[in-house]
């Protein structure tokens, strides 16, 4: 309503729509992110600090099926939330997608690559405050400098260069890229970037649990 409606009115069009329609996949992306990190990172550390997490591991279970276990759980929150957020967007924005393989390839890369980024924060949280600094003072900034509010290319050249070290403005604009069909990152280029995210976060939470990293300590 703020954004959209309000400030909306007063911006005018961006990228050639109306400012509610370009700032809906930003914000359903928004809630994909924040949910599937939020789900793992809280589940895994109340695990870990109800001791559950160690039958896990002296169960006969191996540690990617716990971690694909946490990360699936993640994903399907994160799915969930943005799909219910997609249809509240429907009161406030004419709904339309462009492509929605594109749609659905980048919501589940992205709910993926949070939820494994959230089990690395519970793995090494030793508290639960520990929990809620990375998603205050890091994905929350890099998300609200992610494009989800505006366009990029309205930055200077140099503030240009400087958004392409954020992981999030790949996500978004390939997702609004599959809701709307524009983006300020070539569609292939923020694809991959995603997978290799992906690809580094997995190796890296696989390794910590099989080597008990914050949990056997």
């Amino acid at each position: 309503i703020i954004f959209g409606n309000l400030i909306g009115q007063r911006i005018g069009e961006m990228d050639g729509m109306l400012y509610v329609d370009f700032i809906m996949p930003g914000l359903v992306m928004m809630s994909i992110i924040t949910n599937s990190y939020t789900n793992v990172v809280s589940s895994f550390y109340g695990a870990k600090y109800s001791r559950h997490i160690e039958e896990m591991q002296i169960a006969p279970v191996p540690d990617i099926v716990i971690l694909l276990g946490f990360m699936t759980g993640g994903v399907v929150r994160g799915i969930s939330v943005g799909i219910a957020v997609t249809l509240v967007s429907l009161l406030f924005t004419e709904f339309s997608v462009h492509n929605p393989l594109i749609v659905l390839l980048v919501a589940l890369l992205t709910s993926c690559l949070f939820a494994l980024a959230g089990l690395i924060n519970a793995i090494f949280a030793n508290s639960f405050d520990d929990i809620t600094i990375i998603p205050t003072f890091v994905l929350t900034p890099l998300t609200y400098l992610g494009g989800i509010f505006y366009s990029i290319k309205l930055l200077p050249e140099f503030w240009q260069q400087v958004s392409l070290g954020n992981p999030i403005l790949y996500m978004v604009n390939s997702f609004r890229y599959g809701f709307r069909g524009t983006s300020d990152i070539d569609l292939l280029t923020a694809i991959i970037v995603i997978l290799v995210f992906i690809a580094l976060l997995f190796s890296v939470s696989l390794t910590l649990l099989a080597r008990g990293t914050g949990i056997r300590q």
